[in-house]
């Protein structure tokens, strides 16, 4: 693995990940875009989102318009170090995985001759 590649107890969760995924494209996103994108409930994103935020990846920004509250979500440094350090975690697993897995098939080829 890489220096920055930090596999990531707390980014590793699937609905987290995909936060993360979807956060790190953006500076911010919309609380009801996250959870359309997600195709999950309010109180799903919201304990996923809670559990982030407490971690400090995440920032919750709530704005008031027009009488309702907007909800916002963005990625801290520290979310976004997390995200990219966890998905080059993944990458250096898989890319292991077919090292291996090239070199156990080359040698099941040779076993064969």
């Amino acid at each position: 693995m890489s220096s920055g590649a930090r596999f990531d107890e707390i980014v590793h969760a699937p609905n987290r990940l995909q936060i993360c995924a979807m956060l790190s494209a953006v500076d911010s996103a919309d609380f009801a875009t996250v959870r359309e994108g997600l195709g999950v409930a309010d109180s799903v994103l919201s304990k996923h989102v809670r559990v982030l935020h407490e971690a400090g990846y995440v920032e919750v920004h709530k704005v008031t318009c027009a009488s309702r509250v907007r909800t916002s979500l963005s990625l801290t440094d520290a979310g976004r170090a997390a995200y990219d350090g966890h998905v080059a975690a993944l990458q250096a697993i898989v890319a292991n995985d077919r090292l291996r897995g090239n070199a156990s098939r080359q040698g099941a080829s040779a076993a064969a001759w």
